[in-house]
């Protein structure tokens, strides 16, 4: 069934997209007026949104709906127990909830959510409680700063979750700054799998640990393979993040960004939306554009029909591009929203109105 919505998370509320009887997309509803979003995610088990807000005084919270945002329920956000302290000493605290995943068909209930600082939480109960996931914490790697730190930020952050369809025990999260890490048995232990990727800010570019993904992705229809827009080029594994492929286009523009989408069923399909470079977060040549790649990564070529070509200052952040059989969408932190139902060959502007676009996210 085709996504009928589009949730779209702001720096001022939760904005709902639908598409009407006319096959337009249009703005229809707003939720948390006012308020910075800091997730969005829809759970696909049990049809429930759920929503990260990020509160200047209060904090952290954390909401949920299960029927499209009628009612709206308060959730217990993840809670770094006593005791539990960074590498540079202090009590760990929650400082913002990045991502959020569930963790297989076979686990009803059963949720993953990545914080700043680096950390993974698990609920077994449909997030009434989470627990600590201390195995990752814990990581040797952790206590070093080199390998370890923020990203822009004043901690490192987990904000992708990877659950293997088939084996829910197996689990990939990437991490801004330290890499990818994986586990096989639901958590317990955990092991990097950088093998392949440069971090060309550290001494060593090689380093184990020490990497800053920006997103990664797996495909739908075949999991071994995955991809990541990282800070250093686009990089793909084909065997299950064992070696990574710098697939970058070195001689255009498919190199820096945050976004990345892939197909579900064919895993040599992927689009990024590049940035100038990591000093000048801006598009590159301020001008709009969507790179695609058919053959996975050989080769890359830019889908501009529809975006802004002149003096575009839009970014766009890692999880404001979402994509849905042919149907993608991307939103900017200028708080305009795109929409393209060809898989990127044409765009329309379905909102140049709303404030900094964090996240989007197509639901029924």
């Amino acid at each position: 069934m085709a996504p009928t919505k589009i949730l779209v998370g702001t720096s001022k509320g939760l904005l709902v997209a639908l598409c009407n009887e006319n096959l337009d997309w249009v703005m229809v509803d707003v939720h948390f007026t006012g308020l910075p979003v800091s997730m969005v995610y829809c759970d696909k088990r049990s049809d429930t949104w759920w929503v990260g807000l990020t509160h200047r005084h209060w904090g952290q919270k954390l909401h949920y709906t299960n029927d499209h945002g009628k009612n709206w329920h308060s959730a217990n956000v993840p809670c770094f127990t006593s005791g539990t302290t960074m590498p540079s000493g202090g009590q760990a605290s929650l400082k913002k909830i990045w991502c959020m995943q569930h963790a297989g068909f076979d686990r009803d209930g059963g949720l993953w959510i990545g914080t700043e600082p680096g950390a993974l939480f698990y609920s077994a109960n449909q997030g009434q409680t989470f627990d600590f996931v201390d195995g990752l914490w814990n990581h040797p790697s952790r206590n070093n700063s080199s390998q370890w730190f923020g990203a822009g930020r004043d901690y490192s952050f987990i904000h992708s979750i990877v659950v293997d369809p088939r084996d829910s025990s197996h689990v990939y999260v990437a991490i801004s700054c330290a890499g990818v890490f994986e586990t096989r048995d639901a958590g317990t232990s955990w092991k990097p799998i950088n093998n392949g990727l440069k971090a060309t800010y550290l001494p060593d570019h090689s380093a184990t640990v020490g990497h800053d993904p920006h997103l990664l992705r797996s495909c739908a229809s075949d999991p071994d393979v995955l991809w990541q827009q990282n800070h250093c080029g686009i990089f793909r594994s084909t065997d299950a993040g064992k070696n990574w492929i710098d697939v970058s286009d070195h001689a255009g523009l498919a190199i820096y960004g945050f976004s990345l989408a892939i197909d579900d069923t064919n895993p040599d399909k992927a689009w990024v939306i590049p940035a100038q470079s990591d000093e000048q977060r801006i598009p590159a040549n301020l001008a709009l554009c969507v790179c695609s790649t058919e053959d996975g990564g050989k080769t890359w070529r830019e889908q501009r029909k529809g975006l802004p070509q002149k003096f575009c200052f839009d970014l766009v952040l890692r999880h404001a591009l979402d994509k849905a059989g042919p149907l993608m969408v991307f939103g900017t932190t200028g708080g305009c929203l795109y929409m393209s139902q060809d898989e990127g060959e044409n765009w329309t502007c379905i909102s140049n109105h709303l404030s900094r676009i964090e996240s989007t996210t197509f639901t029924n």
